[in-house]
């Protein structure tokens, strides 16, 4: 495999332009009549995810024609596998949030080298909210570095799946529910500019859904892993996930993620208990 002849900083640019003229699209069908149907996992999509993943298709694969595609709205093509770097797509993230008019909907992009997020895009258009991070150079909010700002003297706030809270609960955890944006990748996030405490994902999350939160919460300095396997790996055969979470506070890591391995447990074991949801 040759190098790739552009920067990761340069991609980043790329990525940020594309995001802003994708959120300008999505927010043309924002909270209008819009068409609508169910994929057969029963997520939902509508025709801005159509439209916004077909723009991106063409405006970034123009401007890096030997780079692979992976997005939530493209049939896969396995030839991304033998591609040094890979564009990771989610058009809309949030998508049923989106349908329902809810602001905190985002378009998702990252380019993944070797596996690894080296640039990556977090865009909520409708909040006026771009995260960005390049690997090793820092994560931004709107063009400004971006810096956790600590709750200090409350109880952690941590939005869950309600099985991981009856675990959590259980196990004796002092933390307040927090709120449960429909994107996961604003979800992840806000972890990073601490509006919440610590976010969870249940297993079975996919590359795009997580690839460019993963690069930017990293270089936030906020653990972030796959609570059996560690860092995500991405652009595999497979790409879904384990049970994720994303911790502001490392002392929440013991019962966060024995609550998650006990609701979704992990490669080699499935729960008897409940079961493995997407």
């Amino acid at each position: 495999m040759t190098k790739p002849p552009t920067s990761a900083k340069e991609d980043l640019e790329l990525l940020r332009s594309c995001a802003v003229a994708a959120g300008i699209i999505a927010s043309s069908y924002f909270r209008r009549e819009l068409k609508t149907w169910t994929k057969e996992n029963a997520s939902p999509v509508s025709e801005a995810d159509i439209v916004v993943d077909r723009y991106l298709a063409a405006a970034l694969l123009a401007a890096r024609p030997d780079y692979g595609w992976l997005s939530e709205e493209t049939v896969d093509n396995p030839s991304r596998l033998s591609c040094t770097r890979v564009f990771v797509v989610d058009p809309i993230d949030g998508t049923r949030g989106f349908i329902n008019g809810e602001d905190s909907w985002t378009v998702c992009l990252a380019v993944v080298e070797n596996g690894v997020p080296i640039a990556g895009v977090v865009f909520a258009p409708a909040r006026n909210e771009m995260y960005d991070a390049v690997k090793g150079g820092g994560a931004r909010l709107n063009a400004e570095p971006l810096v956790r700002r600590r709750r200090a003297g409350s109880a952690p706030l941590i939005p869950a799946p309600g099985a991981v809270h009856q675990e959590m609960q259980a196990a004796g955890l002092d933390y307040v529910r927090g709120p449960a944006y429909p994107s996961l990748a604003y979800r992840l996030v806000q972890v990073a500019t601490g509006k919440i405490d610590a976010a969870v994902s249940r297993r079975g999350s996919q590359d795009w859904d997580i690839a460019a939160a993963a690069l930017i919460l990293d270089e936030a300095g906020i653990n972030f892993s796959d609570v059996c396997t560690g860092f995500p790996v991405f652009n595999k055969r497979d790409v879904r996930h384990g049970a994720l979470a994303a911790l502001g506070d490392m002392s929440l890591q013991p019962l966060v993620h024995a609550a998650l391995i006990k609701v979704y447990g992990c490669p080699s074991e499935t729960p008897l208990s409940q079961p493995v949801t997407t």
